[in-house]
C-alpha cells in the first residue's frame, strides 16, 4: 500500500483550492442573478456564463488540490484526453442544473431535479479526473466514502441552485460563496480520502502529462478566465442598475423641458427702469 500525500506542498494547494471554488461559486451566483432579471436572449447568455463559471471554478478547484497529490514509490501522470472530458462534463452538468432553474416555473421540482443532476455530475468529474490518473500500481476506493462524498455533491449543488434562487444581495452571495466553496472541497478530500493505491514499482515510462506539463498551465488558464469574468460581471450595470439610470436620465429631461416651457411662458424679461441724473 502506498502512502498517500494530499497536500505535498503543505497549506498552499488546499488554500488555493478553496479559493478557485469560491470565485467559481460567487461569479457564478451573480450571473445567475442577473440572468433572473433579464430575458430572452440575454438570460441565456447570463446562465451560460454562470455554467462556466461554477463548471470551471469546481473543476480548477480539483486539479489544484491534485498539485498536491502524491504518492510514495511510483510517479503521477494525467491522461490529457479524460482530462478535459472532466471539464466539460463539470461545465456541462452545472449549465442543465442552472438552466433548470433559470427557466423552469415551478422552482421546487426544478431546484430538486437541477441539484440531484449537478451533484451526480460533480461527482462524475471527480471520478473522471481520478480516472485519468496514471501511476505504478492499482487505485481502489472506500465504498462508504464514495457514496458520502457523492451525497455531499448532491446537498451542495442543490444549495448552491437555492442560493441562486434566492440571494440577491453582494454580501449575502459572498457569504455563500464561502459556504459553497467549503461544500465543494469537503466532497472532494472526501473522495480522495475514499482512494487506496497499491504500488507495483517499475522503472517503465509512464504514459500521459505531468503535472507541470498540463494540469499547471490549464488550471492558470481557467483561473484567469475566472478573474477576467469577475472584472467583467463586476463593471457591467445590473438590469435594476440600467432602468435607475433610464429613469433618472427621464426625469432629468422632463425637468428641462419644465423649466423651458415656463421661461417660454414668462415672456421676455422687462427693461430695467431708465435711471434719471
Amino acid at each position: 500500500m502506498g502512502h498517500l500525500d494530499h497536500a505535498t506542498f503543505g497549506w498552499l494547494t488546499p488554500v488555493l483550492s478553496y479559493a478557485m471554488a469560491c470565485i467559481g461559486a460567487a461569479l457564478g451566483l451573480r450571473c445567475t442573478v442577473r440572468a433572473l432579471d433579464a430575458t430572452g436572449r440575454s438570460r441565456r447568455n447570463w446562465l451560460l456564463t454562470a455554467a462556466s463559471a461554477i463548471g470551471t471554478g469546481i473543476w480548477t478547484m480539483h486539479f489544484v488540490a491534485m498539485l498536491g497529490f502524491g504518492v510514495t514509490g511510483t510517479d503521477i501522470r494525467y491522461n490529457v484526453p479524460l482530462t478535459i472530458l472532466s471539464l466539460v462534463v463539470a461545465v456541462a452538468v452545472v449549465g442543465v442544473g442552472v438552466f433548470a432553474v433559470g427557466h423552469s416555473r415551478e422552482r421546487v421540482r426544478a431546484l430538486l431535479l437541477g441539484g440531484l443532476t449537478t451533484g451526480l455530475g460533480v461527482a462524475s468529474m471527480h471520478y473522471l479526473g481520478m480516472a485519468a490518473l496514471r501511476l505504478h500500481g492499482d487505485v481502489s476506493y472506500d465504498p462508504l466514502l464514495v457514496v458520502l462524498s457523492v451525497v455531499i455533491a448532491v446537498v451542495a449543488a442543490t444549495a448552491a441552485l437555492w442560493a441562486a434562487l434566492n440571494i440577491r444581495s453582494p454580501r449575502a452571495v459572498a457569504v455563500a460563496s464561502l459556504v459553497m466553496g467549503a461544500a465543494v472541497s469537503s466532497m472532494h478530500y472526501t473522495g480522495m480520502f475514499a482512494v487506496r493505491v497499491s504500488v507495483a514499482p517499475s522503472d517503465a515510462a509512464l504514459p500521459g502529462a505531468t503535472t507541470m506539463q498540463f494540469i499547471f498551465p490549464l488550471a492558470v488558464g481557467l483561473g484567469a478566465y475566472l478573474f477576467l469574468t469577475s472584472a467583467f460581471v463586476a463593471l457591467t450595470p445590473t438590469a435594476r442598475e440600467r432602468a435607475a439610470y433610464a429613469s433618472a436620465g427621464r426625469s432629468g429631461e422632463s425637468e428641462h423641458a419644465e423649466l423651458a416651457e415656463h421661461a417660454e411662458h414668462a415672456g421676455p424679461a422687462p427693461a430695467p427702469a431708465p435711471t434719471t441724473s
